[in-house]
């Protein structure tokens, strides 16, 4: 048996205005609708929200940190609990990050070599080591359906070399990565880097597109650059990638970058914003970001947007929100962090209808002013 015979990925349309996919990925714990946007529960938990919650908000795959569980509550452990499924009661896909971006972010704090990663928990100085090797070990004992594979992400800004040599690290990276990992029900996805550089991410995508995996990522961006410079590498890297698999952008997700994201033919989104602007009072309108903390909201009766059929939105008035968040109430952040997601979910639902109905062009305009203005 191998990945193939539990994972398959159908491209059911493209766009005829603009290219944009709607596409089917099947995995061993259900089917995903793409282009789809990922809630993510770093520590096996998306916070503030229960399972239930997060099921409610029709979300159908999960993404979780590898990095974080690992430290804690360690993988080993949560494999005895029958892995992230059972851990944390979640039925549907799961998606669990390599670490790489992690431990790469702890600049002070960590040794790259060729073998891979040596580096201290910021928390406790404890010392730990991560290889590709490593990696894999500690992504099959958590059990997610889809794997990332450990690799180098340049910083922004960098110069050439310094590119070129975490890019050819990573595919050195990525062939141990298929070495080591032996589970056919988890489906591993490469990663293209090069950082900004064009010859390079045309490199990179090259060599992760002569494994024939199930899905492939572009890494190495929303790392700080401009967003016109990172829709200008997505434009650039997406089409280099095998038009029959999904194609899924790392760590990005608020309505505005659904939209810059579908456009350009990606198919799979995630990014932690939507529970963190909650935990800040911000929520997602057709007219981009709000905060509950307005004075404006103080007597709104009104929802938080119209028409929303999230639990907050069917349930709660903005003046009540308001009225949780002054009073330093935990269900402020736990009811917008669940409109938040919902939103994001239904948002990325109605482009893939618009794609269907061959209108992504139309429903792109119509929106797209409206978020950033």
């Amino acid at each position: 048996m191998n990945e193939k015979d539990y994972f398959s990925y159908e491209l059911l349309h493209e766009d005829a205005q603009t290219g944009a996919r709607a596409g089917i990925l099947t995995t061993p714990h259900g089917k995903i609708e793409t282009p789809i946007f990922m809630p993510v529960g770093t520590n096996s938990s998306v916070k503030s929200l229960t399972s239930d919650q997060i099921k409610d908000t029709g979300a159908q795959i999960i993404l979780s940190n590898s990095y974080h569980l690992y430290l804690r509550a360690g993988t080993k452990r949560i494999r005895k609990f029958g892995g992230i499924h059972g851990w944390m009661n979640w039925d549907k896909p799961v998606l669990t990050d390599s670490g790489g971006f992690q431990v790469f972010s702890l600049a002070h704090l960590r040794k790259i070599t060729e073998d891979g990663v040596e580096f201290r928990d910021p928390k406790d100085g404890t010392k730990h080591f991560i290889s590709p090797e490593v990696s894999m070990e500690i992504q099959q004992d958590i059990g997610a359906d889809i794997i990332m594979a450990f690799d180098e992400c340049a910083p922004y800004p960098c110069d050439y070399d310094t590119a070129k040599a975490a890019m050819e690290r990573t595919h050195r990276w990525l062939e141990r990565c298929f070495k080591a990992k032996t589970n056919p029900k988890q489906a591993l996805f490469p990663i293209v880097q090069g950082a900004f550089y064009e010859d390079l991410r045309k490199e990179s995508a090259r060599v992760i597109s002569t494994f024939d995996a199930v899905g492939y990522a572009i890494g190495g961006l929303s790392v700080g650059e401009p967003k016109d410079i990172m829709n200008k590498f997505v434009e650039f890297t997406a089409p280099l990638l095998p038009n029959n698999k999904p194609r899924y952008l790392m760590g990005v997700g608020t309505p505005e970058d659904l939209l810059d994201g579908i456009i350009r033919g990606i198919d799979m989104f995630d990014c932690v914003l939507p529970t963190r602007n909650a935990r800040h009072g911000s929520f997602f309108t057709p007219d981009g970001k709000a905060n509950i903390k307005n004075e404006k909201f103080k007597d709104d009766a009104s929802p938080l947007v119209e028409g929303c059929d999230c639990y907050a939105c069917r349930n709660h008035s903005r003046a009540y929100i308001r009225h949780l968040w002054k009073c330093q109430e935990a269900t402020a952040a736990t009811l917008l962090s669940i409109h938040n997601i919902q939103y994001l979910l239904n948002f990325a639902k109605q482009c893939r209808q618009a794609i269907l109905e061959d209108r992504f062009g139309d429903f792109y305009n119509e929106n797209y002013p409206r978020l950033i203005k």
